[in-house]
């Protein structure tokens, strides 16, 4: 009986208080033919982050630093040994706007959390974003290394 959309508007059951939740969403694979070694052919030196690590945002989903699972190091064009300790932190608008290349459909898949907890008392609720490799220009990549001593 609803007339209009909740759009990300959700509870995880009957009796918890719906607020705004994470989208499903997905990059569309790039139009033109490039894998991932044609993508980072020119990037002096760079990082390649595989899979979805940590990741922290503020409530208004602008400002955030997110981890990987791994992390590979791209020098003189090429992926080279691991790296350990890395995320990198942008804003939305910022990031978006440093999106240089997206790699086509045969190197698109999906991905995804069973849990995006928020709230109080917390609810959970599972999301997915598919994507194909892509690249980002001049995002600010930290050290998250702690040395006490």
């Amino acid at each position: 009986g609803e007339k209009e959309s909740h759009g990300c508007s959700y509870a995880d059951s009957w009796s918890t208080v719906q607020f705004q939740r994470m989208p499903n969403v997905s990059l569309e694979p790039g139009k033109a033919r490039l894998t991932p070694d044609e993508m980072v052919k020119d990037v002096k030196k760079g990082i390649y982050i595989l899979g979805r690590g940590s990741y922290s945002i503020d409530q208004q989903r602008y400002n955030f630093q997110f981890g990987g699972t791994l992390y590979y190091e791209i020098k003189n064009g090429k992926i080279t040994g691991p790296l350990e300790d890395v995320a990198y932190q942008a804003n939305t608008q910022e990031f978006w706007n440093a999106c240089s290349a997206i790699c086509d459909e045969r190197d698109w898949r999906m991905g995804g959390s069973f849990f995006d907890g928020k709230g109080q008392p917390s609810q959970v609720s599972a999301v997915s974003h598919g994507s194909s490799t892509t690249r980002f220009n001049g995002i600010n990549v930290i050290n998250t290394a702690r040395k006490i001593g």
